[in-house]
């Protein structure tokens, strides 16, 4: 078998991803009820969570991605804690189409960059005086499906009678 044949038959080198770094962009804790908080005799706070990505385009093959994190412990009277976090990947990706790209950086990076997050944020409420808290799973997936649904929602136009 001639080189050239050898080259045809075998298969095309997978596409690959480069997480070329990960790192803290901002993080901010507060325990504004604090020292009262914690001799105080209070019931379980409700914990309150919310979740963005972000993405940014940095060349041609080099997206940053930004997963934002800001967790609340609220009591029936205080504000027990608010945790900010803002922690970033920048992601190597080689030539694909977009409708791939927009799913790798709004799904699969925030989902590499998530158990990272997880553990600062679960550090920094422990480092703060109270019970570490850990963020269940995100299915980042499912976010991402709401949000075209709510996107479409808004795009529909008005019942016309």
């Amino acid at each position: 078998m001639t080189k050239d044949k050898q080259e045809e038959q075998q298969p095309a080198a997978p596409l690959q991803v480069m997480v070329h770094t990960q790192y803290v962009r901002d993080l901010s804790f507060e325990s504004p009820a604090a020292p009262d908080i914690f001799v105080q005799n209070q019931a379980q706070p409700t914990i309150d969570l919310g979740i963005n990505v972000q993405t940014r385009m940095m060349d041609a093959h080099t997206h940053e991605v930004m997963l934002m994190i800001k967790l609340t412990a609220k009591t029936d009277t205080d504000t027990a804690f608010i945790v900010e976090l803002a922690y970033g990947g920048v992601f190597g990706l080689p030539t694909m189409e977009e409708a791939h790209k927009k799913l790798f950086l709004l799904i699969e990076a925030p989902r590499l960059l998530f158990p990272f997050a997880r553990n600062i944020v679960a550090n920094a409420v422990r480092d703060g005086g109270f019970p570490q808290v850990l963020i269940n799973p995100i299915d980042f997936g499912m976010l991402y499906q709401q949000q075209m649904e709510q996107q479409q929602g808004a795009a529909a136009p008005a019942n016309q009678d």
